[in-house]
């Protein structure tokens, strides 16, 4: 209980500093603005970037794996940038504290989600004047994306074809199929189902992604690597370092995600069309012999 205290402390330490750290850049960009621009119809100012910087809440219906995004850009000079990189730095720290909560204290969380807005009364306020439940933690610790050096150009895209791959066993398989409603017909077709395939044969558990804003970056200068160009994901505004304040290029995709698959289907694909159990979300491998070769030559690999 001694130990759960005091994550618990540390948290609250942990947050109380990223309050005052975004408070800190935001409340810095509102004394000297700089050149800014945001995706679609927002407007890139100071009351846009406080609501991209403060948004830490679950909205109403919210599923808990999404957060939400502000697109835009800044062009930032030394001071600014320290503050950003002070955010990140906060950022990180808080993550770290609640990654060490959810593997020794797992059932703080939801106390943490409710409690840690009390600590903040003009936070509190705001939660429950907009009808907001509690804290979406990811939005609190995800890092702000910073730029290497100054840009000439970005073109932003949206990625909608992003999936995590899980492998599992048949007898992973099988355990979670027998966590679930066992009385079920659909249940016990897709136990027949697992059992009429070889116990060693390997699985893929899909979930499939959220679509994300794919930002490519074009370098003014090439970085000391040699680089051009850098790819990155941007949840968040980006900011640029450049003492010149100059705002790159930037492209107008869409505001929203298209609703429909945009990039072809691999012709590599290893993967069968049709889930195999639907309840896990699971697909077999079309060539199940190679992928267990495959998996065998990544561990002789492995030093």
């Amino acid at each position: 209980m001694e130990l759960q205290y005091r994550l618990l402390a540390e948290l609250e330490s942990d947050f109380d500093h990223l309050i005052d750290a975004v408070e800190h850049l935001a409340t810095a960009y509102a004394d000297d603005p700089t050149p800014a621009g945001a995706l679609g119809d927002s407007i890139g100012d100071t009351s846009w970037l406080r609501r991209a910087l403060t948004d830490f809440w679950y909205q109403d219906g919210q599923d808990g794996r999404e957060t939400r995004n502000y697109i835009g850009v800044i062009v930032a000079g030394p001071s600014i940038m320290e503050a950003v990189e002070a955010v990140n730095r906060v950022k990180a720290r808080f993550a770290a504290t609640l990654k060490r909560i959810r593997h020794s204290a797992p059932k703080l969380i939801p106390e943490i989600k409710a409690v840690l807005p009390f600590r903040h009364p003009v936070l509190h306020d705001h939660l429950r004047g907009q009808g907001l439940a509690r804290l979406h933690l990811k939005q609190c610790w995800r890092q702000l994306p910073i730029a290497d050096a100054p840009l000439s150009r970005i073109r932003l895209a949206w990625y909608t074809s992003g999936r995590s791959i899980k492998r599992l066993s048949v007898a992973d398989a099988e355990a979670r199929l027998k966590q679930m409603d066992l009385s079920a017909s659909h249940i016990q077709i897709q136990l027949r189902k697992l059992a009429d395939i070889p116990s060693d044969e390997p699985l893929a558990q899909i979930q499939q992604q959220a679509p994300v804003m794919r930002a490519n970056l074009f370098f003014r200068e090439a970085l000391e690597d040699g680089r051009m160009r850098r790819a990155m994901n941007l949840p968040l505004p980006l900011f640029i370092p450049d003492p010149a304040l100059k705002l790159p290029h930037l492209n107008d995709p869409p505001a929203r995600p298209p609703k429909t698959r945009t990039r072809a289907r691999r012709s590599d694909q290893r993967l069968e069309d049709d889930v195999f159990l639907k309840s896990l979300r699971i697909y077999r491998y079309r060539n199940p012999a190679l992928q267990i070769a495959l998996e065998r030559q990544k561990q002789q690999e492995k030093p």
